[in-house]
């Protein structure tokens, strides 16, 4: 058996005499430790072997667990502790936000990811590469969180609770590496040039040998900390990808810097010739400034989601038998009363029990203007009181309140990568193989030619052509629009949603919630039995208790919560309405599609005003009464309507009201595709007739009976005030609830979408029109540097240009 000299798994040398030998794919590997041995060991018994064919980077050394390592991990377990960063989505079922440690390729979250969907218990896990945070879902009565943890650090990760702050720190500390990284850079490129023009001049002066010599080896010197230190994250990277077999850009930008500093150091050596200490330092300098200001612009978004996590204050007043006492947010419990003096945040979720304000939503939703608040009235965490005190009711604290909600979203439209972009990771892939082979057909042309000139040209030819601008064409324009659009109050939850927007051609619409405000009033209750009109409301809240439906709180609103009977075997029928037994009689309260007997026993003998939504009681026998509601358009639905057509958008209505309803607003709107009375799949089942034809459809809607349809567009759109199932099925949510951000966002997508074709088009025709120039010696390796910073920096430029959108 032959030994490794370094482990196998995290690649750190054998101790002697300290070797564990395990049969990886048929060969017998070492490891240098216990902990190495059985990560390696759990890898192959899970038939996760690929994982060491595909890194690109070693992990840290596998652990072995001790007891007290083991005590801290069952600590997660706690209820207390699981309330900052762990969700409860059905009683059993969780889903906690993590930040894993070690993450150094994607074949790390390839890993970790497989290995964890494999445990028992475990229902999704999805790892983001950019922001190293880790989305799992489990089911506690089959595994806990500490089990969860052990099993990363078993593989050689560590996972904690996300922390914003924590996060911003680790990021501030990369920011100030990469500035170190370019001062030393630029500090060496401005005297090598220096001594370059010297040199250059020289030549053509007469400048002794020996004069020349001496400023050979002090830009050897200056080169000294770029080649040795500011360069070396594009060895790490190069040479990480070339142990997986798999090429990055990084690859031709090491060939480049590793080729040109060993060929001047040998002319230097020599005593004459042509060295390019030069063009090192230039290239390096412009790579590491344009790479620090794409990652900026990507790290816009990712910094925007965790601006809203720093809304949220760390303590909080709670008042208890009328005394105010200083508490942690993560302490408070629902039914809990807080006070919010003016110029505080609001600490969590809640319902306004005493006084009234204004309240300052403009970076949750980008809404401007203050909101009145009002008892009765919800407020979100993370909003700030302007005015005067209030009480609130906490409804939702940690993971469970509309922020943390907000972020999550965020957090999947991180996490999918556009098709778009997608495709230009495999191209700068492909492109980086064809470079490698033109720079060798290139080489070996000039070798015949004139040797002493090969040094230059590959130099050049390798330089000028890094596929750095195309590689950033796609990820730098999604950055800068989505977080341009957040800062509007419009939420992309999809990695899809700009990409697919820039392509719509026809608008699909609901009626309730979405182009009126969804808070119809009630205006008459028509009693059609014995039960006076007070009796049927009573009914009628009791029955709406538990729906979401915007209708619900116009009746709830009526009636006092003691007052409301006991309902049982409550049911909801999407698009229909509701039915239960109150006092062991089964009553159904909903539209003409839940009960045949409105038809025949109450509707012709209605007279209701236009545009008013007719909802129906009925019992088993008889209907006992009508009530008759009506709501109010968005006041900015027309002028949405009248952009949509100048863009030459299709619009049209699907909704669940009734026909008669549907029709006074459509009319009011200049729409003349409407249907109403539609069931959830009638709304879909119409929205299929039209992607059959051609066309791409945008959804916006905002209820329960919205979700299959808004699942089934294209590109959906949901209300920010509507229910949480339509706002988990859209791809971007309307935080401000404005009809004219769906404009906005229709020209951001077709923006984007622009942009990203121009930054494709100048990189690629950059590439091809520099190669031929650079394989001919017409560009020098300085001026090829100059070209490659300059194409990407315009790529960048260009991308933060939707920020204006």
């Amino acid at each position: 058996m032959s030994v490794d000299a370094a482990c196998f798994h995290c690649g750190l040398p054998v101790p002697e005499g300290a070797e564990f030998p395990l049969e990886i794919e048929g060969e017998v590997r070492t490891m240098c430790c216990r902990g190495c041995h059985a990560v390696a060991q759990a890898i192959v018994e899970n038939g996760l072997q690929e994982y060491y064919r595909h890194r690109t980077a070693m992990p840290t050394t596998g652990q072995e667990l001790i007891p007290s390592e083991l005590s801290k991990l069952a600590l997660y377990d706690h209820p207390e502790i699981q309330k900052s960063f762990v969700i409860e989505n059905d009683p059993h079922i969780k889903q906690a936000s993590l930040i894993l440690e070690g993450i150094t390729c994607a074949a790390c979250v390839w890993l970790n990811e497989r290995h964890l969907q494999q445990l028992p218990g475990v229902m999704a896990v999805q790892v983001n590469y950019g922001n190293h945070r880790a989305r799992i879902i489990w089911d506690e009565r089959e595994i806990q969180l500490s089990r969860i943890l052990k099993e990363i650090q078993l593989l050689g990760y560590n996972a904690h609770p996300y922390n914003a702050l924590q996060q911003e720190e680790l990021r501030r500390k990369g920011r100030s590496r990469d500035i170190r990284r370019i001062a030393v850079t630029g500090l060496s490129a401005a005297q090598v040039m220096m001594l370059a023009v010297a040199l250059y001049a020289g030549a053509a002066l007469g400048m002794d040998q020996s004069t020349a010599q001496l400023l050979r080896y002090v830009s050897l010197v200056l080169t000294l900390p770029v080649f040795l230190y500011t360069a070396v994250p594009f060895y790490v990277s190069a040479w990480r990808a070339i142990k997986s077999r798999y090429l990055n850009m990084d690859v031709p930008v090491s060939l480049a810097i590793i080729t040109a500093f060993f060929g001047s150091l040998w002319v230097t050596l020599l005593g004459d010739g042509v060295v390019y200490y030069d063009a090192i330092t230039m290239f390096t300098l412009f790579l590491l400034s344009t790479r620090f200001l794409e990652r900026n612009a990507r790290e816009k978004s990712v910094e925007a989601t965790e601006n809203l996590l720093k809304l949220v204050p760390a303590m909080s007043l709670r008042l208890r038998d009328g005394m105010q006492e200083a508490i942690a947010v993560l302490d408070l419990a629902a039914g809990d009363i807080i006070l919010v003096k003016p110029g505080e945040a609001v600490a969590a979720d809640g319902e306004v029990v005493a006084g009234v304000s204004s309240v300052d939503e403009a970076l949750l939703t980008g809404e401007s203007h203050a909101v009145s608040k009002e008892i009765g009235d919800q407020v979100i965490a993370g909003s700030i009181n302007l005015e005067g005190p209030l009480e609130v009711r906490v409804t939702g604290t940690g993971e469970n309140t509309v922020l943390a909600g907000i972020v999550r979203l965020l957090d999947r439209a991180v996490a999918e990568k556009p098709r778009l972009a997608k495709l230009a990771d495999q191209v700068a892939v492909r492109f980086t193989y064809v470079l490698l082979a033109l720079t060798l057909v290139v080489a070996l042309a000039w070798w015949w030619h004139e040797p002493g000139m090969v040094l230059e040209i590959v130099l050049a030819v390798l330089v000028v052509t890094c596929p750095c601008a195309l590689s950033i064409a796609a990820p730098a324009a999604f950055a800068a629009a989505g977080s341009h659009l957040l800062k509007q109050g419009i939420l992309l939850t999809r990695g899809h949603a700009l990409e697919t927007l820039a392509k719509v051609t026809h608008v699909v619409f609901d009626k309730t919630g979405t182009l009126t405000f969804g808070k119809p009033k009630l205006h008459q209750v028509l009693p059609f039995g014995e039960l006076d009109p007070d009796a049927c409301l009573r009914l009628a809240a009791s029955l709406e208790q538990a729906s979401e439906h915007p209708l619900a709180q116009s009746f709830l609103e009526q009636i006092s919560k003691n007052e409301l009977h006991l309902v049982t075997e409550a049911q909801n029928f999407p698009g229909k309405g509701v039915t239960g037994l109150i006092g062991g009689r089964r009553y159904t309260l909903g539209n003409r599609m839940l009960s045949t007997l409105t038809q025949a026993q109450a509707e012709p003998l209605l007279d209701v005003a236009p545009g008013a939504t007719v909802v129906w009681l009925c019992d088993d026998s008889q209907v006992l009464a009508a009530f008759e509601l009506s709501d109010e358009l968005r006041p900015d639905a027309i002028a949405l309507m009248e952009k949509l057509r100048e863009q030459g958008l299709g619009i049209s209505i699907l909704s669940g009201d009734s026909n008669a309803a549907v029709e006074y607003f459509a009319g009011r709107l200049g729409i003349t595709d409407c249907r109403g009375a539609l069931r959830p799949e009638d709304k879909l089942s119409a929205l299929k007739s039209l992607q059959a034809t051609g066309a791409v459809v945008a959804m916006v809607g905002d209820g329960v009976n919205d979700a299959p349809v808004l699942a089934g567009a294209d590109v959906s759109l949901a209300m920010g005030g509507g229910t949480q199932v339509a706002r988990a099925s859209s791809d971007i949510v309307l935080l401000s609830e404005k009809m004219l951000d769906i404009s906005r966002a229709l020209r951001a997508g077709q923006a984007t979408l622009i942009v990203m074709r121009q930054n494709f088009a100048w990189a690629a025709g950059y590439n091809f029109l520099a190669l031929p120039f650079a394989a001919m010696g017409y560009i020098p390796p300085w001026l090829a540097a100059l070209g490659m910073s300059v194409s990407s920096l315009i790529v960048v430029l260009n991308a933060l240009r939707l920020r204006q959108v």
